[in-house]
C-alpha cells in the first residue's frame, strides 16, 4: 500500500502537468486522459487503476521470462553462443551507441525462438481462464453454458504430441515449424480472440534486454540454500546472479560472490 501511495503521488503530478500542457501527446496515458478524442471519460481513480494494471501485467511476465531465459541459456552454452553471435552481428551493422529499433527486433529470429522456448518450458503463464458462451461437448462430457473453466497451459506445453521431447530446451523447434507459434494449441500468450495485447511489446522488451546483456556482459549462476533460524531447510532457490562485468573479469566475479555471500549471512 505504501508503494501504491508513492506511485499515485507521482501519477497525480504527471496527470496535472499533462492536463495543463497544450502539447498533444500520443501515448497510452494520453488515450486514458481522453484529450477530447473520445466520448469515454475516465476519472482519476479509474486512470490510476488502468496504469497499475499495465505496470503489474507488463512487469511480472517480462521479468520472469527474462530470468528463465537466462537460466536456460546458462544451462546450454551452445545455444547461448549462437544467440550471442546473432546479436554481435546485429551490433556490427550499427554505430557503437546506436539503439536497436523495431527492424532490428524483427531480424532476431533465433532470439525469438529462444524466448518462445523458454516461455514454453518454464510455463510463464501456467493457465488461462475462459467462460463458455454455449454448451460444449468435450470427450463425451458436456460443459454447460456459463461455466468458467481453467485451461492448464502447462500440460499443453509438455504434451509430446505437440512438442516432441517436451522437456528438452530446443529453440530450433520454432524455426523448423514457423507456424508453431500460431497453432491453436500454443497458449504462451493466451488464445483465440483474447491474445495478450502486449505480446510483441513484451517480446521486444525481453529481446532488447538480451541484446545488451549478451553483447556487453558475462554472467554465472549458483545454487543458494536459504535456511531459517530453526535450522530447517526453508527453500532451495536457483538464483541467477547477474554479473555486470565485461568478458574475462573473473576477479570481479570472485569479489562480487564474496560480497553476495557476506550480505546473505548478515541478513540472518
Amino acid at each position: 500500500m505504501k508503494g501504491r501511495k508513492i506511485i499515485i503521488r507521482i501519477l497525480k503530478q504527471i496527470v496535472a502537468e499533462r492536463r495543463a500542457s497544450s502539447t498533444v501527446q500520443d501515448n497510452i496515458l494520453a488515450e486514458l486522459l481522453g484529450n477530447g478524442r473520445t466520448k469515454f471519460h475516465l476519472n482519476e481513480e479509474q486512470i490510476f487503476d488502468q496504469v497499475f494494471t499495465l505496470l503489474h501485467s507488463g512487469y511480472e511476465t517480462v521479468s520472469t521470462t527474462s530470468m528463465m531465459t537466462l537460466k536456460y541459456l546458462h544451462d546450454h552454452p551452445k545455444i547461448l553462443e549462437e544467440l550471442r553471435e546473432e546479436h554481435l552481428a546485429l551490433r556490427e551493422r550499427k554505430r557503437p551507441e546506436e539503439p536497436i529499433d523495431w527492424n532490428d527486433f524483427n531480424s532476431m529470429r533465433f532470439t525469438r525462438a529462444v524466448i518462445l522456448e523458454a516461455s514454453r518450458l518454464a510455463s510463464i503463464v501456467n493457465g488461462v481462464l475462459r467462460k463458455t458462451v454455449k454448451d460444449v461437448e468435450l470427450n463425451g462430457f458436456i460443459i454447460p453454458k456459463g461455466w468458467r473453466i481453467y485451461v492448464s497451459t502447462t500440460n499443453i506445453n509438455y504434451d509430446p504430441l505437440h512438442y516432441p521431447e517436451p522437456f528438452k530446451f530446443n529453440p530450433w523447434r520454432w524455426l523448423a515449424d514457423k507456424s508453431l507459434e500460431s497453432h491453436n494449441f500454443c497458449f504462451l500468450f493466451g488464445g483465440g480472440p483474447r491474445q495478450c495485447p502486449g505480446k510483441e511489446f513484451g517480446m521486444f522488451l525481453v529481446s532488447s534486454f538480451l541484446h545488451y546483456f549478451v553483447t556487453r556482459y558475462s554472467f554465472a549462476a549458483f545454487l543458494y540454500c536459504l535456511i531459517d533460524i530453526s535450522g530447517i531447510l526453508y527453500a532451495s532457490t536457483y538464483i541467477l546472479f547477474f554479473l555486470a562485468v565485461l568478458f574475462g573479469q573473473s576477479e570481479s566475479f570472485a569479489k562480487a560472490s564474496i560480497l553476495f555471500a557476506d550480505g546473505s549471512k548478515s541478513k540472518k
